[in-house]
């Protein structure tokens, strides 16, 4: 059969193409916004597996919330959720400065989108990219137009595109990547996934491997998930798919699913999902990510799609493995 001639490809052709990084990495993530903009919302939903109903529980910020997230197993966040109250802030420019925004690899900036201090929000955002100039040249700079759900819907194209000019003229020299986001839908897992891929040190070769995966088993599509936040940070697809935003809804909806699950004292472990035109399994993969496989061949059986993936496996763990240190990506919430 040639699904099982497929299935002993996977096991000798990705063992050839593997490298495994030895060098470990560190990069400081700044996350920065006035106080109320939503930044401890959109880590508690990404991070802290809060839906998004939940998060009106939470206060403002006060001082210094620290906490550690272990992304990708190698990858640990050091979380610096602080208040972003004007005192605080001016802080932050000044006595601060050089703590700060020393050795920054992202910057992400939030902003609310129906603030009535926008001119405020602007100088301190220019405040940042000045500092950000002076002590971290390189950084990579995302800002989030956030809470887009309170905008009605048919002037958010318009206001988003507004506000992305004007942030990228603010950012000159800097090149700065706008996202419009909202805890009530999927597009703050797309951006969330579009920063994290930033940090993720042998990308590359995650998708190389990705790709030789989904040619050799014919799937039309495979999607890796990161474990714990779900949000999609590698794919790879053969055939054109109609909608742009499915990898941030299946992110959500099977986050919920796997929330669902934990209430009841269950876990999360595979699911299949078949019809006449396609079948979608999600699976778990390695010990940091789930896989999702699309496969549209109704010769193909499930069977054997079940054992490709089982045998491809073990040389994602050893793409995951890093030799050395814990990787550290030092995020601090401001």
């Amino acid at each position: 059969m040639k699904t099982i001639i497929h299935q002993l490809c996977v096991t000798s052709y990705l063992y050839d193409e593997l490298i495994i990084p030895s060098t470990p990495s560190k990069a400081d993530v700044l996350l920065m916004g006035k106080s109320g903009s939503g930044k401890t919302s959109m880590r508690s939903i990404i991070f802290a597996n809060y839906i998004a109903r939940d998060t009106r529980r939470l206060g403002a910020t006060i001082d210094v919330e620290h906490s550690h997230v272990r992304f990708l197993g190698n990858l640990v966040l050091n979380l610096w959720d602080c208040g972003g109250q004007d005192t605080f802030m001016e802080n932050y420019f000044t006595s601060q400065r050089d703590n700060i925004f020393r050795n920054v690899e992202v910057l992400i900036y939030v902003f609310d989108v129906e603030s009535r201090e926008l001119e405020k929000d602007m100088h301190y955002y220019q405040s940042c990219l000045e500092a950000i100039l002076q002590n971290s040249p390189d950084a990579k700079v995302f800002c989030l137009v956030h809470k887009m759900d309170l905008v009605q819907e048919d002037q958010r194209d318009l206001i988003f595109k507004e506000r992305e000019e004007d942030l990228k003229r603010l950012s000159r020299p800097l090149a700065c990547t706008c996202f419009r986001t909202s805890i009530w839908d999927e597009t703050l897992y797309k951006a969330w996934s579009s920063i994290v891929y930033q940090l993720i040190p042998n990308v590359q070769q995650l998708e190389t491997n990705l790709r030789n995966f989904a040619q050799i088993i014919e799937a039309d599509e495979v999607l890796l998930f990161e474990r714990a936040t779900f949000l999609v940070i590698s794919h790879y697809q053969c055939k054109e798919q109609r909608d742009a935003h499915r990898f941030e809804k299946i992110s959500n909806i099977i986050k919920q699913f796997k929330l669902s699950c934990s209430k009841l004292a269950a876990s999360f472990q595979s699911m299949e999902v078949r019809n006449s035109n396609f079948a979608a399994f999600i699976d778990v993969f390695t010990s940091n990510t789930y896989v999702m496989v699309i496969m549209s061949d109704p010769s193909i059986p499930s069977a054997a799609t079940l054992i490709n993936i089982r045998n491809a496996r073990k040389h994602f763990e050893k793409l995951e493995r890093v030799d050395g240190p814990k990787h550290s990506l030092h995020m601090r919430m401001r």
